[in-house]
């Protein structure tokens, strides 16, 4: 089997499977490394495997599950199985949910919508819910606990909205294959 220009034998092409958590990705840079639970080098996860999933992007500190590959250039991730968010720190919610029942917040259904812009910097950017006419926020730490790190204009979501105090919030942000696959 060829692969630029080296041949891989055929313990180099076997798949293994590996739980970990994202040390880190840049989906600008289109990369990021995986450190395994049981050690080892750090492990490539490449943007193209991730979007394989459906997610453009992962939270630093996330629980992941990959398939992995030894290649003649380190270990690389060839699939994605799983993505959990990162532990969220024992703090107190989102200010912007303090005022909501927690009912109501369990009850809120995934609606499918479309990233309209996000800005990694400000910390925030919108969303627009297919049908409705009102844009949906989006907050950066709504995005790290569901397991993001940035969004695409464009992209498809399956967001939980709730009605906060500036208006239509999102309070979870899955990838739209991810949540299908749920």
């Amino acid at each position: 089997m060829e692969q630029s220009g080296t041949t891989l034998t055929r313990e180099d092409t076997e798949s293994e499977a590996v739980s970990g958590r994202v040390k880190w990705f840049d989906p600008v840079k289109g990369f990021g490394f995986v450190i395994s639970d049981t050690g080892g080098p750090d492990i490539l996860l490449h943007a193209n495997v991730l979007r394989n999933f459906g997610q453009s992007s992962v939270a630093d500190g996330a629980r992941i599950d990959i398939t992995v590959q030894r290649t003649d250039r380190g270990v690389q991730a060839t699939q994605v199985l799983k993505v959990e968010p990162p532990e969220a720190p024992e703090s107190a919610p989102l200010a912007d949910f303090e005022h909501l029942d927690p009912e109501v917040m369990a009850q809120a259904s995934l609606e499918p919508a479309r990233v309209k812009w996000f800005d990694k910097a400000k910390g925030f950017g919108f969303a627009n819910v297919f049908g409705k006419p009102e844009d949906v926020f989006i907050h950066i730490e709504v995005l790290r606990r569901s397991g993001l790190a940035d969004l695409q204009p464009g992209e498809a979501l399956a967001i939980r909205v709730v009605e906060g105090k500036r208006g239509r919030m999102a309070m979870e942000v899955n990838a739209w294959e991810s949540a299908l696959s749920r």
